[in-house]
């Protein structure tokens, strides 16, 4: 009886075609998975970097407006103490957002975190069953 007429055999090689299959479509799913968390990533970074531009232009047209507005408006009296504390007040602002845009930096969430965490899933699974 040769290996092709087998039907244990055939069960078998069935069986192994199978689990190919599903092994193929799980890593299918979550490469897919992976790939629209990296364009949903690149999307909201574009759009976050476009309103940050925007905003800071915005906001420094409207600062610079108003320390000449502070500037003119004491000409006569103070120009210097004005100057000088709108200098250390943008100053400690600066710094301030600084080391805000860090800290924030630091703690961001993890990248593709759903997709580590379908893997992890998927990992203690196939772990159960052994």
């Amino acid at each position: 009886m040769t290996a092709e007429n087998n039907p244990a055999s055939k069960g078998l090689l069935e069986s192994l075609k199978a689990l190919t299959g599903t092994l193929i479509a799980i890593v299918y799913t979550r490469l897919e998975l992976f790939s629209t968390e990296l364009e949903e990533e690149r999307e909201r970074l574009a759009i976050l970097l476009m309103l940050m531009l925007v905003a800071l232009f915005c906001i420094g047209v409207g600062v610079v407006l108003a320390v000449l507005l502070i500037v003119v408006a004491f000409w006569d009296t103070h120009r210097l103490l004005v100057l000088a504390g709108l200098t250390g007040v943008f100053l400690i602002g600066g710094l301030s957002a600084s080391w805000l845009a860090l800290h924030k930096l630091r703690t961001k969430p993890r990248l593709f975190a759903a997709t580590l965490a379908e893997l992890r899933q998927d990992s203690a699974q196939l772990d159960a069953h052994k």
